[in-house]
């Protein structure tokens, strides 16, 4: 597995480049066998198709697959690894079958589900994309009672736990944070920490000032803002009230990174207007079309807060791209 970055590494492997003769032996060898110490079974008619990629960082490793029908069996043998991680599986968007401990589970799109790394277990993954994460056992210990009572148990997508856990997990993902040496741990901590509540099937979180919570809270907040920002009401009044917070634990979420509610939401709009201004067909809309479009009501409003953020009027934008074209 090659190396990055201190304490940090990544592993990648595809069999897109491998004649169709090879890919099963090649998957199974260097993929199962070294990487994941898993036997690999395919189950597809069709040729193998697979992609993984796996980061590895202390205290924390991911693995994405994308590929055709398979079966991962880490069996009695694997186990001399000495991995006792506790892996939590995302099925999305097709399914997975999972076997540990005498139970079979069914997983669905948006499901997840706690495993031991430590004892044998059969993953049935069915088309669509898998991910999956595995923390040190001796870090959820620290945080749940009786881990092993917490395993095989679907987590379900709906709790509020389980939801700010995956909106945070894929905004550092996406930020690519963990290749970064002074977030690094404390994303790490963070991970733990909302894993832990996830598992623990944890009741409503409230308007904590746990760290993990704090943050993942904060994320999802902002993915509500990227989504909705163009919606012409929208307020910290509405985005609160769809996250089961106060309008004023919002504000203080939005301030812990240096940012107002409303200077947040302006950004997104001017920087939408920016680049409907600039599109080649941009002459064909009206500018007061594009301030209604990215939600401003006020068009008076608009010229002023894009002139000070990007130097000119949009209409002093517009003139200047016809110029240089």
């Amino acid at each position: 597995m090659p190396t990055d970055a201190a304490h940090s590494a990544s592993y990648r492997f595809s069999t897109r480049d491998l004649p169709e003769r090879i890919r099963i032996p090649a998957w199974r060898e260097h993929f199962g066998r070294c990487v994941v110490h898993a036997d690999i079974e395919p189950l597809s008619d069709i040729p193998l198709q697979a992609d993984a990629s796996l980061q590895a960082v202390q205290g924390l490793r991911t693995l994405a697959l994308k590929g055709t029908s398979m079966r991962f069996m880490r069996l009695q043998a694997d186990l001399a690894d000495g991995d006792d991680s506790v892996g939590v599986i995302f099925c999305a968007p097709g399914r997975s079958q999972l076997s540990q401990r005498g139970r079979d589970v069914e997983l669905r799109a948006g499901d997840a589900i706690a495993i031991l790394h430590s004892e044998p277990a059969r993953v049935t993954y069915v088309d669509g994309l898998q991910f999956g994460l595995a923390v040190p056992r001796e870090a959820l210990e620290q945080r749940v009672a009786n881990v092993e009572s917490l395993v095989m148990r679907p987590i379900g997508h709906r709790t509020e736990a389980f939801r700010l856990f995956a909106v945070y997990l894929r905004s550092v993902l996406k930020a690519r944070a963990l290749t970064v040496p002074r977030l690094r741990h404390t994303v790490v901590t963070h991970i733990h920490d909302l894993v832990a509540l996830a598992i623990g099937e944890c009741p409503a979180l409230g308007e904590s000032s746990a760290s993990a919570v704090v943050a993942a809270r904060h994320d999802a907040a902002l993915d509500y803002i990227t989504i909705h920002f163009q919606e012409p009401g929208l307020s910290v009044q509405t985005v609160a009230r769809c996250q089961g917070i106060s309008p004023r634990y919002l504000q203080r979420l939005m301030a812990s990174s240096g940012t107002s509610f409303t200077e947040r939401l302006n950004e997104l709009r001017l920087q939408r207007a920016l680049e409907l201004l600039t599109e080649s067909h941009a002459g064909r809309q009206r500018i007061s079309d594009i301030a209604l479009a990215v939600g401003f009501s006020d068009v008076s409003h608009f010229n002023r807060l894009f002139r000070t953020r990007f130097g000119d009027s949009p209409r002093g934008v517009r003139l200047a791209r016809k110029a240089a074209h």
